[in-house]
């Protein structure tokens, strides 16, 4: 994908055209600074005006942006002492998901993520932030781990699904994330689940069953991809577009059907813009939410994670 999305092109002509007006008139002493105040004020009014009216399917190119900040990208500017472990203990160490202890304002966490790639390599090397098995089942054990020392569970979701290849099948993809939903609904400590990017299909559910569900405000979270959803359902895998309104995806949507708890704010045009000021962000969430999960006992731990998926839905008798 183009690492300018399609709503990103008009933005990126008036940035063009300022920075080539601050060249000329620096290159002929030439005062151009009325005429560059006025397309700096037209720049801001653009963004806001875009950024506050986008498409479903815009969303999904900004949770797909090449330059979006990944899981280790957030790790360093939201904890501190992270220490990776690695393994399943079965068959091997899935590189696409990312596990670890790490220090969280004083407080000892397990930290999860699905880990992209930024370049071809990179990408490769995470099997395109796309889990097998042995990835759930690594994210598992330090699940239980936490669990038996105490520690609160943090997860990142970032993943276009689990990944669809024979060996993982062979292996029990189906049977290691239903494995996942299984335990984590009986888990005993407070755990928070936050799709930082995309959130696809049940390879993102076996992170996502959790106390408090989270998303950043461009993130996309879904039952299936839309190029997918409009291959089955249309026939037709051009109707990505039709198919991302069809599927309300967007953080706005599933915060109005109560699938997620709360919407994390992004810097205008998206996290890739200001990845600080999105991870404090993220920091803040997870503190306030966090406060509030500590103060419960471990059986209304499980009581309120049961609750919550029990709730969701609309049902008629």
């Amino acid at each position: 994908m183009d690492k300018a999305t399609s709503h990103e092109k008009s933005v990126n002509e008036l940035e063009r055209k300022i920075a080539e007006l601050k060249e000329f008139a620096k290159d002929t002493g030439i005062d151009l600074s009325l005429e560059i105040i006025k397309l700096e004020e037209k720049l801001t009014d653009s963004k806001k005006d875009i950024y506050a009216n986008m498409t479903r399917w815009q969303k999904v190119e900004i949770a797909r942006h090449a330059n979006r900040p990944t899981f280790l990208d957030y790790v360093p500017l939201i904890m501190e002492d992270f220490i990776e472990l690695h393994g399943d203990r079965r068959y091997g160490d899935d590189k696409a998901v990312v596990c670890g202890i790490a220090d969280f304002d004083g407080i000892p966490v397990t930290v999860i993520g699905q880990q992209k790639g930024r370049n071809t390599k990179e990408n490769i090397e995470r099997n395109f932030g796309m889990p097998n098995p042995e990835g759930y089942r690594k994210a598992l054990r330090q699940m239980k781990q936490a669990e038996k020392f105490n520690r609160p569970c943090l997860n990142f979701i970032d993943t276009s699904g689990a990944y669809p290849g024979i060996g993982a099948e062979e292996r029990g993809q189906g049977e290691a994330i239903a494995m996942n939903l299984f335990e984590m609904s009986a888990l005993s400590i407070p755990t928070i689940s936050i799709v930082i990017g995309e959130g696809g299909s049940g390879g993102a559910l076996a992170l996502g069953v959790a106390n408090k569900v989270m998303m950043l405000e461009n993130a996309i979270y879904s039952v299936i991809s839309p190029e997918g959803f409009a291959s089955i359902v249309y026939k037709d895998s051009s109707r990505n577009i039709d198919a991302a309104d069809v599927l309300k995806l967007t953080s706005k949507d599933l915060h109005s059907l109560g699938v997620i708890d709360r919407i994390i704010e992004e810097p205008l045009g998206g996290a890739h813009n200001d990845i600080e000021k999105t991870a404090l962000n993220i920091k803040v969430a997870i503190e306030e939410e966090l406060q509030k999960l500590l103060k419960l006992s471990k059986a209304e731990l499980m009581e309120d994670r049961y609750n919550k998926f029990r709730n969701m839905g609309v049902y008629k008798e």
